[in-house]
């Protein structure tokens, strides 16, 4: 073959590879996420080359600065305009910047901050060897019990690759409610998920518990991103794309132009129904709804209580606003189809986790039933499909997201000789044994139960007034019930704490460092004031209401 043959083969397959363009991203409107994932990756570069003594300030002052700079991100985009006039979809489509996107990374970011805090804490134990200790294991890859163990002790080693792992979850929670493609969806659910499967099995007492609780959350993880990979694969089928903005076209009828190997398949209702369902069963898993609740009670009682607080708030406040665009955005052509389903899922999950609740004698099995019905209470808000239900769930998912950190705060502070004391008898007569601990805990509980003058009361009148606006009054009847019977066991609590006697050998109360003093009294500050003045931020998450298409 003569060169100039060759030549032109190589000009001929070149030519195609000329055309390819730059991405164009814009970085300033990625910032948030770009900041934290650049600070995961310097914590990782901490972890290689900083001495082991030094390696927790080094992550604690990293991780808290960037999760400061991160929301500081967020407010100077939501100040230039981006979460309303200036809204759009940036990266090439596949991240969008608007409203409900910031208003959720902003309440991800401070719940981070507030949850690194009770990752920090290192005073709640007594000294071993000389050494202070934290929440976490010794040595992760020491087998429980064991000589390494022991050694790992001794020397008094600490597992600071926590806080690379926080903000690698953090990360992938600020992608997951603004992600505008289906791909860019099941990339930053792994990213977040990966992180805590890991620190779910890093508890340093009850080490067997918590690794069970791990392969518990990691297996049934797994089966939810599988069902969701499977409904993404059929939602491409049916409209020929993974973005958004073009399944949403499909589904009201604009079928675009689409590559001739799909045409047979775009627009088959039955894989629309299909794959609405799959993805959506595995947004309701990380939500903790019923019937794909069953490991949010294992899981938040075996996992470290500062990594059970972190991710009852944060994953919930992520996984509903990737819900919420999914339904608002995508498929709204398609509500007659999917709001029976959400009602039938939201009445299940209200009255399922307040009933199986009153059954508990753990505290963090019970927050984590009180949890499920949460999660039903904010259905509720979804189910209106009205720009006020978007509003709601915004903020109530601002408003529990600080209560349920605060709530675990106090869990870690109630210890025996086994580490914290979380079986309810021990809790008797703990108002009279440290008043004002027993008095916090109250405040939490009376705002997890709706009680007026708290942060639970506006969220739930908001939410369920949403819903009835959206025609959706039965569910307001039955979630008021729910409500009423989930007072129950928070009362019983209460009561517990203040009129009963407390044991002689009963638990004591740890005096904590400066850090989980701070989370909890962010918890209590931010239940009371949107509790007694909530209309600023009612105002706020009415004017972050409004999706980008």
């Amino acid at each position: 073959m003569s060169a100039a043959a060759v030549h032109s083969l190589w000009t001929t397959a070149a030519d195609p590879i000329a055309k390819i363009g730059a991405p164009k991203i814009e970085y300033g409107q990625l910032s948030p996420t770009l900041i934290v994932v650049g600070a995961a990756i310097v914590g990782v570069l901490v972890e290689a080359f900083v001495p082991r003594k030094s390696r927790y300030y080094a992550q604690v002052f990293v991780s808290a600065v960037a999760l400061c700079a991160a929301f500081a991100a967020v407010v100077a985009l939501a100040a230039d305009g981006y979460g309303t006039t200036k809204a759009h979809i940036a990266a090439m489509g596949a991240i969008a910047v608007d409203g409900p996107s910031l208003f959720l990374q902003g309440t991800i970011l401070l719940a981070g901050l507030v949850g690194l805090f009770t990752f920090a804490e290192r005073r709640l134990d007594p000294e071993v060897h000389g050494n202070r200790v934290d929440s976490f294991a010794a040595q992760a890859s020491a087998v429980p019990g064991s000589d390494g163990e022991k050694a790992a002790v001794k020397a008094g080693f600490t597992t600071t690759e926590v806080f690379p792992l926080l903000l690698f979850a953090v990360a992938g929670l600020l992608v997951f409610p603004s992600a505008n493609d289906l791909l860019t969806l099941f990339v930053a659910l792994e990213v977040f998920s990966l992180p805590l499967y890991l620190l779910c099995a890093l508890a340093r007492r009850k080490r067997l518990m918590s690794q069970e609780a791990a392969v518990k959350y990691f297996l049934l993880g797994a089966f939810a991103s599988a069902f969701t990979l499977f409904g993404i694969a059929l939602l491409y089928g049916y409209a020929g794309s993974v973005s958004y903005t073009t399944i949403a076209q499909v589904v009201e009828g604009n079928v675009p132009t689409v590559d001739p190997a799909l045409a047979n398949t775009t627009g088959n209702d039955a894989l629309l129904l299909i794959g609405t369902a799959l993805v959506v069963m595995g947004l309701l898993f990380k939500v903790g709804a019923v019937p794909f609740h069953m490991w949010t009670p294992d899981v938040y009682q075996g996992a470290p209580t500062p990594v059970t607080g972190f991710m009852a708030a944060a994953t919930k406040v992520a996984a509903f606003g990737a819900l919420l665009r999914l339904l608002y955005v995508v498929l709204p052509g398609l509500r007659w189809d999917w709001r029976p389903v959400m009602w039938g899922v939201a009445i299940i999950t209200m009255l399922g986790g307040a009933i199986v609740a009153i059954t508990q004698t753990d505290i963090k099995r019970l927050l984590a039933y009180s949890s499920v019905a949460h999660a039903g209470f904010i259905l509720a808000g979804v189910i209106a499909t009205s720009k006020d239900g978007v509003s709601s769930v915004l903020f109530y998912l601002a408003a529990y997201s600080f209560v349920t950190i605060g709530a675990f705060a106090v869990v870690t502070l109630v210890r025996d000789a086994g580490g914290e004391a979380t079986h309810l008898s021990k809790w008797a007569g703990l108002g009279r044994r440290s008043p004002l601990v027993a008095a916090v805990f109250a405040v939490f509980l009376l705002a997890f139960a709706g009680i007026p003058l708290t942060s639970g009361f506006a969220g739930k009148f908001a939410v369920f007034k949403a819903a009835a606006e959206g025609g959706a009054a039965p569910l307001v009847v039955i979630g008021v019930i729910s409500s009423a019977v989930a007072a129950f066991f928070y009362i019983r609590v209460i009561v517990l704490m203040f009129f009963s006697e407390p044991h002689p050998e009963g638990p004591t109360v740890a005096v904590p460092s400066p850090l989980t003093m701070t989370a909890i009294a962010v918890g209590v500050a931010v239940t009371v004031v949107l509790g007694v003045a909530p209309q600023y931020f009612l105002d706020l998450a009415n004017q972050a209401g409004v999706f980008v298409r």
